[in-house]
């Protein structure tokens, strides 16, 4: 039986609050009842695959949030993100100009070096903290790495990141102490990248940063708040999304121990699996856009000016489109998926990501000798839309080499 209309117009809120960051699928399945509703608050929110895929591609629709008449809005500035055409291409292009494939290819045997030495480091211990031992540290590195950051400052993210995540979630009943956070790590992190970027602009190097101040054939190069700001999306977008990747694919295979043993003898596995796993436990549960247009879709008009929620984790439960959506099947075929988003704004990180799962996983399966989950669930991170826990506590026997 569905639920009443009235329970249902504070769904998403109740996704927002910090109680529901285990499990909000039940409430998604909820939303899916009415795959576009409207909330108490007037904001728009679509659950189903169908008109999510719809909208991903639809140019009524913006994902610059000034489009939108009442819209909570946070102070930071926008990046190809949150901007629309010609402005995103513009971006985009400079981007994948110079963080090509074959740039993601070459760091491969840099991957496996960091995860050795990473799980060599928890030595004869037998309690593992995944995210902060193996989860954070990889990605940070990676990204670091590629950006020309200095390691020494890697450790300063941690905290700039998780605060900027938060800001995501546009959570009207945020307080004014975690909107001042907000802000403030945002401004300490861009004068940091600010002096960065033009320190690489007087000593130009063969990291990414190099690569987008001298622009290309196919882009122009990029300088000043552009440089910045795409410099800060390429940091946080590149280790926070491969965080909860690789932490949700561990939690994910430990609560299903069938997997995990099959897994371990088909190493194989990993490319379907990991699919599974974004598309089973997405880093990006939703994303917020604004209409340009009265847009008439799933039996309801949504108006000009609306604030919209893409509850991407909603669709890919979505028994329209998937066969027993809400098991994890690690060979699951077809998987078309929201797990990278879609449309003009498909996650540029995804090869990257796949990647580092494709390297992590296997290694943590193979040499974590039976491994149980302290906490189930864990505790989770504040944020709702990068959702993914905050610690996950691994009891092992040993570790093998």
């Amino acid at each position: 039986m569905s639920a009443p209309t009235t329970a249902r117009t504070e769904l998403f809120a109740r996704v927002l609050a910090p109680e529901n960051r285990a499990n909000p699928y039940p409430l998604y399945a909820e939303l899916r009842a009415q795959p576009v509703s409207q909330q108490a608050d007037g904001t728009w929110v679509v659950s189903g695959f169908d008109e999510i895929s719809a909208l991903l591609h639809d140019p009524r629709i913006s994902s610059d949030m000034d489009n939108a008449d009442h819209a909570t809005r946070m102070d930071v500035q926008k990046s190809l993100l949150t901007r629309d055409p010609p402005n995103h291409d513009r971006l985009r292009r400079a981007v994948m100009t110079t963080f090509t494939p074959a740039v993601v290819e070459s760091l491969r045997a840099d991957v496996r070096r960091m995860t050795d030495r990473l799980l060599d480091a928890v030595g004869s211990r037998t309690r593992v903290d995944v995210v902060d031992e193996i989860a954070y540290p990889l990605p940070v590195a990676v990204i670091c790495a590629l950006l020309g950051i200095p390691e020494r400052d890697e450790a300063r993210f941690h905290g700039w990141a998780d605060t900027i995540a938060r800001g995501l979630d546009l959570d009207p009943t945020m307080s004014q102490s975690e909107r001042d956070a907000i802000a403030h790590a945002s401004t300490e992190l861009t004068a940091y990248l600010a002096e960065l970027t033009a320190q690489r602009a007087q000593r130009p190097g063969s990291d990414l940063i190099s690569g987008l101040i001298s622009g290309g054939a196919r882009s122009e190069s990029l300088t000043g708040e552009d440089l910045v700001i795409t410099t800060r999306l390429l940091l946080i977008a590149g280790h926070e999304t491969t965080v909860n990747l690789l932490t949700n694919g561990m939690l994910t295979l430990l609560r299903h121990p069938d997997v995990l043993a099959r897994f371990r003898n088909d190493p194989e596995l990993v490319v379907p699996m990991i699919e599974e796993i974004v598309r089973y436990e997405p880093s990006v549960q939703f994303r917020y856009r604004a209409t340009l247009a009265d847009i008439e879709i799933g039996g309801a008009t949504i108006p000009r000016g609306a604030t919209v929620v893409l509850l991407l984790a909603a669709g890919n439960r979505d028994p329209r489109h998937f066969t027993d959506p809400d098991s994890f099947i690690p060979d699951r075929i077809p998987n078309e998926h929201f797990g990278f988003g879609g449309g003009i704004h498909y996650c540029i990180g995804a090869p990257l990501a796949r990647m580092e799962a494709q390297i992590v996983l296997p290694e943590l399966v193979r040499r974590l000798d039976n491994p149980r989950l302290v906490v189930d669930p864990p505790p989770y991170r504040p944020a709702a839309t990068l959702r993914g826990p905050r610690h996950l506590w691994v009891e092992v026997d040993r570790i093998l080499h």
